[in-house]
């Protein structure tokens, strides 16, 4: 009877537990499907409110690309100098006596810019002039013997080669004498006098600095990658720093020799006379070495380097879209783009850092 009773009940209690499993069942599957009208509302939704809101895109800044003219420099520190510009020094050591002129003072070729102790010298051609008084007199007294047919003409030579042989003497003194003067070896202006009564100086080292203000030039140095790039005649422009001044002009010398220690090719640019110049001003020397009257350009910063290529953005509608392309030359922060765009893309040139192709944008 006992056993008959458990029978019973366990039978209840499985049934029960069935049920239970049931309804859970199609409660879950009550939920999915009210889930799965929402979304569809949800979708449908935001669908319309899309159409009414308009859509905020990432904040950016663009230019309308044109085609122009597009000009490539080679960009060098450069420096004027004087295609006269010289160091006058003495052609002998010795001690400064005296300095004649001063800085800004115009001078002549040949002009006496100081003069050197030369004493010593001075003294030994003092010390010839008995010698030569007596000779002079012993070669006239000879040359009057001769003329009575008195002497031998051994004699007459050989008080003339005496005489004369002194007189050379003493201009060999006398052009030692000059060798203790600085003359200008040009005509032009005194730019510096870097010595000093008392001074001892020596040839070559220093001396008095003479500029030609009417024969100025720019010059520079290119490194020898640029050899064969710019050539005599092409267009510079020559920008001083200090003045703010511009000058427009071109190549007037390319040097063809590479110096073997600097590699590096020397350029000038003749300059005429200009008040507003000086010697050893600095200026940076833009070389138009490249042309190209239809390029479209954009500024280095915009492109995007890639392991694929270079790439931009640009404005599609209210989008941002990627667009390869291929560059040329870089001058003065722009860059040549010699396909990949045309005329009238506008390009993102502000917050392109950020976007994804085909993400939203908002033009500021």
């Amino acid at each position: 009877m006992k056993r008959f009773v458990y029978l019973i009940a366990a039978t209840t209690i499985l049934a029960s537990c069935g049920e239970k499993t049931v309804n859970k069942t199609e409660e879950l599957t009550k939920l999915k499907r009210e889930r799965a009208d929402l979304d569809k509302k949800i979708s449908a939704l935001e669908g319309e409110v899309a159409k009414t809101t308009p859509t905020k895109g990432t904040p950016v800044s663009t230019m309308t690309v044109t085609r122009g003219q597009f000009d490539a420099y080679v960009d060098v520190q450069g420096q004027v100098t004087g295609d006269q510009n010289i160091l006058a020094t003495s052609q002998a050591p010795g001690i400064v006596k005296s300095i004649t002129v001063r800085p800004g003072q115009q001078v002549g070729k040949g002009q006496t810019l100081a003069i050197l102790d030369a004493s010593v010298v001075e003294q030994q051609i003092q010390a010839l002039e008995p010698q030569i008084s007596l000779t002079k007199a012993l070669y006239e007294k000879q040359q009057k013997l001769w003329a009575q047919n008195i002497g031998t003409e051994v004699q007459l030579l050989s008080a003339k080669a005496s005489y004369e042989g002194v007189v050379k003497q003493k201009s060999a003194l006398q052009a030692q004498r000059a060798m203790y003067t600085i003359k200008s070896p040009i005509s032009g202006t005194v730019d510096a006098v870097d010595i000093k009564p008392g001074d001892a100086v020596n040839p070559g080292m220093n001396g008095i600095k003479v500029v030609n203000m009417a024969a100025l030039k720019a010059t520079a140095s290119l490194g020898e990658n640029y050899l064969g790039k710019v050539k005599q005649g092409d267009p510079v422009k020559l920008v001083f720093v200090e003045t703010g001044d511009t000058i427009n002009s071109k190549l007037s010398y390319v040097a063809r020799a590479i110096d073997p220690i600097s590699r590096a090719f020397k350029v000038e640019v003749n300059l005429g006379s200009n008040a507003a110049l000086h010697p050893n001003m600095s200026c940076r020397m833009q070389i138009a070495n490249y042309r190209n009257k239809t390029a479209i350009a954009v500024p280095v910063r915009v492109i995007q380097k890639t392991s694929e290529g270079d790439l931009v953005y640009i404005v599609d509608g209210n989008k941002a879209k990627v667009v390869r392309v291929v560059t040329g030359r870089t001058s003065d922060g722009m860059i040549e783009i010699v396909s990949g765009l045309k005329d009238g893309d506008v390009v993102i040139t502000e917050g392109f850092e950020n976007l994804d192709n085909g993400e939203a944008v908002a033009l500021q």
